[in-house]
């Protein structure tokens, strides 16, 4: 009778057992479940928050562009004939005038040859013409004055009247024929030179496309032999879509970075937009285009360049994320003046001789930010920002650095409801929906 006494005694140990396991097991989930939920943490800690800083910003127009050579050309044969010699190569650097390429001067020579020597026996013929004439003019005064002591007949006389026209008549001739000889040689001469092409222009060789032995035709189209281009100063061509072409003026700094530089910026000032566009893929693009200084021929062309044209910038000024900002409207009788406006010491060379050294004015607006104080409690406070992009705004009034302001994403709390409505009733014109406003450009 014994075990199965113990056994009954056991069952309810047991029972009583499983219940506290499954009790502690619901009381932990329900636990864990309040705290995810944010009832067990305390408002401050799930406020997401951030300080106003100081720094630099700028509002920035971003596109992509190509750089080319300021100045180039492409240097061709201007005469047929087989190339002899190309003493340079891709990346030699050439003064003006300097020898590029030889083509067989054999034909041009022999064509000159002959001009030449057409052209003095011309001479010699008009040489002598020149004395028939001077033959012509003596029989001629002879023959007047024999007639007129009845010495010799009229048809004498009128002989001697057309020798002497038709000897200077050949003089004439003689020599037209003379001056059309010296322009055929003019010509073949300058052929002649034309074997020895020369440089145009002081620069580097960015390109040959001829060989030596390689034969030219120049009958229907001059043939392209190579390219100079001068290094010293790069064309930034940039395609800026329609979107943001209102947005840039001529003047305004730009600056832009390649593949391969790194962190490194160039620095300069928009020259001029094209007023015709590019479609490509039914997009509309229009090319904008700058030059950057480059003494030492870190860019090269066809490089791809990343091109940030600066439509407002302050420097070392205070700042607050946009995600902190409920904008209101422009603030009433105030503009504000970007700090800094040449940035880096390059830029400000860039943009001398620009013509539009003054910064442009930036309309202030203003907006609502909420700051945290020390004791817990949030402040709405009203605040005038200038130059903003999509992360940041500058602060021009309403707050100091490090104080720390709530940003958006939150539930508002009963107490920030409070404030805020307390705020709107001090200020007239600031209520309203809350969020965050328009952009700011």
């Amino acid at each position: 009778m014994n075990p199965p006494n113990r056994s009954r005694r056991r069952r309810p140990r047991r029972r009583a057992l499983i219940l506290l396991m499954v009790l502690l097991l619901l009381a932990g989930g329900a636990y864990g479940a309040w705290n995810w939920l944010g009832g067990g943490k305390d408002e401050e800690t799930t406020r997401l928050t951030a300080k106003v800083s100081r720094g630099d910003i700028e509002n920035l127009v971003t596109a992509t562009g190509t750089l080319q050579p300021r100045s180039y050309v492409d240097v061709g044969a201007q005469i047929s004939g087989q190339v002899m010699a190309i003493p340079v190569e891709v990346g030699s650097q050439v003064e003006e005038g300097q020898l590029l390429a030889e083509i067989d001067p054999t034909v041009y020579l022999a064509r000159v040859d002959a001009s030449r020597a057409q052209l003095r026996y011309q001479r010699a013929q008009l040489q002598d013409r020149e004395a028939q004439l001077a033959l012509a003019r003596i029989t001629h005064t002879r023959q007047r004055n024999l007639y007129a002591e009845d010495a010799t007949t009229l048809e004498s006389l009128q002989t001697a009247e057309a020798g002497l026209k038709s000897a200077q008549a050949q003089i004439e001739m003689l020599k037209a024929q003379i001056e059309q000889t010296e322009s055929s040689l003019r010509a073949d001469e300058a052929n002649l030179e034309y074997s020895r092409i020369l440089a145009p222009m002081a620069g580097t060789v960015v390109s040959i496309t001829a060989r030596q032995g390689q034969t030219l035709n120049a009958n229907q189209q001059a043939p392209i032999i190579l390219r100079i281009a001068e290094l010293s100063t790069m064309t930034v061509q940039t395609e800026v879509s329609e979107a943001d072409i209102s947005r840039l003026q001529p003047g305004m700094a730009v600056y832009f970075t390649t593949l391969g530089g790194g962190e490194r910026r160039w620095y300069g000032s928009l020259e001029r937009i094209e007023p015709t566009p590019t479609v490509t893929n039914n997009v509309v693009l229009y090319n904008a285009l700058f030059n950057v200084p480059n003494p030492r021929h870190f860019l090269m062309t066809q490089m791809t360049a990343q091109v940030f044209f600066i439509e407002s910038a302050a420097r070392d000024t205070l700042l607050v994320p946009m995600s902190a900002l409920t904008l209101t409207g422009p603030a009433a009788g105030r503009t504000g003046r970007p700090e800094g406006r040449e940035g880096p010491p390059g830029m400000r060379e860039a943009r001398s001789g620009s013509g539009n050294e003054e910064p442009p004015v930036v309309r202030a607006r203003r907006g609502l930010v909420k700051v945290l104080k020390d004791d817990g409690r949030i402040e709405e406070r009203v605040v005038e920002i200038g130059v903003s992009n999509r992360v940041q705004a500058q602060v021009l009034s309403g707050l100091e650095e490090d104080e720390t302001v709530v940003l958006a994403g939150r539930a508002a709390t009963s107490s920030s409801a409070t404030a805020r409505q307390a705020g709107n009733d001090r200020i007239p014109g600031l209520g309203g929906p809350t969020g965050m406003g328009p952009g700011l450009r």
